[in-house]
């Protein structure tokens, strides 16, 4: 790794760089978001496949929540003029890159969970 691939220290993580991940984390933190994006990434493309697997989800809602990952460049939404009209819809390379961000985030969660698990039963 080279100095300039280093790691970021609070000397150079600077109000710009802060705003700008906060802002994403914001986004991508909505309840659903992350959901959404990993179910196209698992190959859902039809509606009904991100509604059974992203359980829990209300229909209303899932349509909002695909029509700002649009807007935001996570998702494309492509529309084939069929009989009825067949719409899918599946990750951009922004939302690829953004899982594989995700992903030391995630190891991370689950060891932390782990740790605070084994905490709660040693008490």
């Amino acid at each position: 790794m080279t100095d300039a691939q280093a790691q970021p220290t609070l000397e150079t993580i600077d109000d710009d760089k802060c705003r700008a991940m906060v802002q994403h984390l914001e986004f991508i933190g909505r309840r659903w978001v992350g959901a959404i994006i990993l179910a196209g990434i698992r190959g859902a493309r039809r509606f009904s496949e991100y509604r059974v697997l992203v359980e829990g989800i209300s229909d209303r809602l899932l349509s909002v929540r695909l029509k700002e990952l649009e807007a935001e460049g996570f998702i494309e939404r492509t529309v084939v003029p069929t009989t009825p009209v067949t719409i899918s819809y599946a990750p951009t390379r922004r939302g690829r890159e953004l899982i594989a961000a995700a992903q030391p985030l995630t190891t991370w969660a689950i060891a932390d969970e782990r740790r605070q698990h084994l905490r709660a039963v040693s008490d």
